[in-house]
């Protein structure tokens, strides 16, 4: 990583004017993620809505008895495997996740269907949108971002979805000691996803600097096929947490 964390987000990254937290991809849904969204998207789909969301009704069961707990976010959960693990682990917390890929959607109402999850809703809508129109400040307990698309090359850097501005939106919404946790296989985005979080002041970094300022992995975070496959090549994974002063 870079000696020095910059008060500012890097130099080389050119943020865009309207940030998105997604990029349409081609991908075909499976008949059993089609029959998931027939069965389980009544249940477990949210719709988007220009005006702040009640929690406590988004999670009740079936629409009904209200629930309460620790609400995260996790922004872009892929097919859904890491997402499915954690809720499980995790059942007290609540988990609202935004993801605009179909066949992803489908493959996580066919988890949650067939593993008896109840405590996840999907949004299947750009996150960024979601942020500013229907989460409140310091309305959320955590956010997860793992392994976002890095845009290898540099000229396709501005198109990272971990950039200053989607951060300070991140921060705003959170409570006081709520968390940040982000993961990339990828080392020059982990450089710049610890440098612009250093760099917004409501955060502040949960792993000491003498280790490079990257956390030990969470307990609750599971490595996924891809990420194995990874490590088993040589490549490194990088988490990143900070937390809500």
């Amino acid at each position: 990583m870079t000696s020095e964390i910059q008060n500012q987000a890097p130099a080389s990254v050119a943020f865009p004017k309207n940030i998105k937290s997604f990029v349409k991809r081609a991908g075909r849904t499976t008949t059993g993620q089609a029959k998931a969204f027939e069965v389980w998207g009544p249940q477990y789909l949210l719709n988007y809505a220009a005006e702040p969301l009640n929690m406590a009704k988004a999670f009740g069961l079936n629409g009904q008895e209200a629930a309460s707990g620790p609400v995260i976010l996790e922004i872009g959960f892929g097919m859904g495997e890491a997402t499915a693990h954690i809720a499980k682990v995790r059942p007290t917390d609540y988990f609202l996740c935004c993801e605009v890929h179909e066949p992803g959607v489908g493959a996580l109402l066919k988890r949650i269907g067939e593993q008896d999850i109840h405590n996840i809703r999907i949004l299947q809508h750009d996150a960024v949108e979601v942020i500013d129109n229907m989460l409140p400040l310091s309305s959320i307990d955590g956010v997860h971002i793992f392994f976002p698309d890095p845009w290898h090359k540099s000229r396709h850097n501005k198109r990272r979805l971990i950039q200053a501005p989607l951060i300070a939106k991140l921060a705003a919404r959170l409570k006081p000691g709520a968390y940040i946790h982000c993961a990339t296989d990828w080392e020059p985005y982990a450089v710049q996803i610890l440098e612009v979080l250093s760099a917004e002041p409501l955060l502040q970094n949960t792993a000491a600097m003498d280790q490079g300022g990257y956390a030990v992995k969470p307990d609750y975070r599971p490595l996924t096929k891809f990420e194995n496959r990874g490590l088993k090549l040589g490549h490194g994974v990088w988490d990143v947490v900070f937390q809500r002063v």
